[in-house]
């Protein structure tokens, strides 16, 4: 959140956005399973009909239109201070709602236009909401921390307000003044213009090529084919597919460029408006991380890129290539002919979490049995997988594609694990302090993927069934902790350029990205060739809009399994430190909650403990090669 924002009413929107580890994109889905039904939620436990969902949006935005009346209030009496937060946060809580409604409805069908107009209504209350509450922050800096603190002693009414009132007051000196935080509040739809001219550019105005395979089908290379066609198993066809698609992202090598430089320069002018050192470290402080967590992540993947060439050796062995090129990195190197049910993804979800307790798989269980779940592909739904946890007076609910593969299964224990982590908070704090951040989000479903892995593992299973579980895993590990921390890198490079007072462009970043290409996939040593042509890659990664968001991901894979491992290996401490950093919601920040739970992610040890996984996983693996004679 900006600090000028009323804080509740960001963090809604972020758990709206984006809470899941599974990329959400703006591609809708094709098809539904063929043979399957639809298994589809039950959107009335938020609003019985759409015109009482319109009904509540018009009474929420006449009720934030008088919000202005409690400016100038907040230091008159504990009383008034409460009258105030109890107000806005009510408002607030109900706007979740309504926004919640509106992008659920939404993601069924995304050629809907009237759904998409709903959405957009609901996004223009949140701004409203900003821009009514960006004077909370300055006038309870100018009541001062003495007095805030006598309010709460008084008032126990207040407590529920405590950590978002001291979170202002802790973030002072970065706070600005009555007028300067309007006039940035107002900014707000401005500096999110290159946002939106990404949306624009990379789904609208690029006019896709065709590819002939080798097969004679002719595609139409778009995003959702490109993630299709780029995994297929003939190699010549992955080429085309790779060389096709990246030469007409090229074309528009230098918008792409100037629309990210022009995001990089927001970030550094909201950073320096408010005084931050740099950009990172405004990108970071709204959650009270410190920037070192973001640096050893950084540091922990150069110093284990030999376990990643290590790992891409090993697929072209299992591939039998005689070399790799980049576009080798996707299509699958084993296979499971076995598919499982919705049923059977359950059942293995919860079996392979008991290690987490009965009070955690009471909650899973209520869930699954109720109607909280879009299952299915369908024509024009939203691609990808998420879990919407926003509304506390409600329950989450988690959107699928379940396609019956293995991965289906990890996804779907990796979104209920979001969803198990928000009824936990949602449990054990009021509104005021449930919502999670993304740093600890990411956390709660990491650990369900490395538990599900394991527990196959653990399983009497032939070498080939193992070698593929083994394989899903470490592709996890280089996805999710490789290729993150490689976009964070070049996410904090390219703002630090700029900061130094370097020109950024379209070319430069891509020689940037070209540089991390090599060094992760280890060109240099043999590992794997990288063709220049493909370092436009970058332009097509949608998370470099975020805001030093992705590192998140890489942290909480290092964590999670952290948390995993120590359970596994009988320690009697460590389910109880992991649900308890779930309870805690957002009532502590997230790095000394996770360092209170045996979770330092400033320090080598969760990365280590990551890295010693991998390579286990990999010692396994070419066992049962050499076994295999491969």
């Amino acid at each position: 959140m900006n600090i000028g924002k009323f804080k509740y009413a960001l963090s809604v929107i972020a758990i709206a956005g984006f809470v899941s580890g599974i990329g959400i994109s703006n591609i809708a889905a094709t098809a539904q399973s063929s043979d399957s039904e639809q298994i589809s939620w039950d959107l009335t436990d938020l609003y019985p009909t759409l015109d009482s969902w319109n009904a509540e949006r018009e009474r929420l935005n006449e009720q934030i239109k008088t919000i202005d009346q409690f400016q100038g209030t907040l230091g008159n009496s504990a009383q008034s201070l409460l009258t105030a937060f109890d107000a806005i946060s009510k408002i607030n809580k109900e706007g979740a709602r309504v926004f919640i409604y509106a992008s659920l409805v939404g993601d069924e069908d995304l050629r809907n236009a009237e759904g998409q107009e709903k959405l957009s209504l609901a996004r223009t209350m949140f701004a409203a909401l900003g821009q009514q509450t960006s004077f909370i922050a300055p006038e309870v800096l100018s009541v001062g921390a003495e007095k805030i603190e006598q309010f709460i002693s008084e008032e126990p009414g207040l407590e529920k307000h405590a950590f978002q009132l001291r979170d202002i007051l802790r973030q002072k000196q970065y706070t600005l003044g009555n007028e300067a935080e309007g006039v940035l509040a107002n900014a707000g739809e401005v500096l999110g213009g290159p946002q939106r001219i990404y949306s624009l550019l990379s789904t609208a105005a690029i006019p896709w090529p065709k590819v002939t395979l080798s097969s004679e089908q002719v595609i139409t290379l778009d995003q959702a084919a490109y993630s299709r066609y780029r995994a297929v198993q003939n190699r010549e066809d992955r080429k085309r597919v790779f060389d096709a698609f990246w030469n007409t992202w090229k074309t528009y090598e230098a918008p792409f460029g100037q629309t990210l430089d022009t995001l990089v320069r927001t970030h550094i002018f909201s950073s320096k408006s408010r005084g931050y050192s740099n950009s990172l470290e405004q990108a970071v402080s709204n959650s009270n991380v410190p920037t070192e967590v973001y640096r050893a992540l950084v540091k922990a993947a150069n110093d284990n890129l030999p376990s990643m060439h290590r790992y891409l050796k090993l697929r072209q062995r299992i591939m039998g290539l005689p070399d790799l090129h980049y576009y080798d990195i996707y299509p699958e190197t084993t296979r499971l002919e076995k598919e499982f049910s919705v049923e059977d993804a359950k059942e293995l979800t919860l079996v392979s979490l008991e290690p987490f307790g009965e009070e955690y798989l009471t909650l899973l269980k209520e869930g699954l049995n109720a109607d909280w779940m879009h299952v299915y592909p369908q024509p024009g739904k939203r691609s990808g997988a998420y879990m919407q946890g926003g509304g506390y007076d409600v329950h989450p609910y988690v959107l699928l594609n379940y396609n019956k593969g293995f991965e289906d299964v990890s996804t779907f224990s990796h979104e209920w694990g979001h969803a198990v982590h928000t009824l936990l908070a949602r449990k054990n704090n009021p509104y005021e302090t449930y919502s999670y951040t993304t740093f600890t989000a990411e956390l709660a479903s990491t650990t369900n993927e490395v538990l599900l892995q394991e527990f196959m593992l653990a399983k009497d299973l032939t070498d080939e069934e193992r070698l593929y579980y083994i394989d899903r895993a470490l592709e996890g590990i280089r996805g999710t902790f490789f290729r993150q921390t490689m976009f964070a890198e070049f996410e904090l490079r390219i703002h630090e350029l700029a900061e130094a007072g370097e020109a950024l462009s379209g070319r430069r970043m891509t020689e940037l990205y070209l540089e991390l290409l090599k060094k992760y996939h280890g060109h240099d040593e043999g590992v794997m060739t990288i063709d220049p042509a493909y370092a436009i890659e970058w332009a097509y990664i949608p998370h470099f809009y975020f805001n030093f968001y992705v590192y998140q991901y890489a942290t909480s894979i290092s964590g999670g399994t952290m948390f995993a491992e120590r359970m596994l290996a009988g320690d009697e401490t460590a389910r109880d430190d992991y649900i308890n950093t779930l309870k805690a919601g957002g009532s502590e920040y997230p790095h000394p909650l996770l360092k209170k739970a045996g979770v330092d992610l400033t320090t080598k040890q969760p990365y280590n403990t990551l890295i010693n996984r991998m390579n286990r996983l990999m010692d396994e693996a070419e066992t049962i090669l050499d076994r295999m004679g491969k």
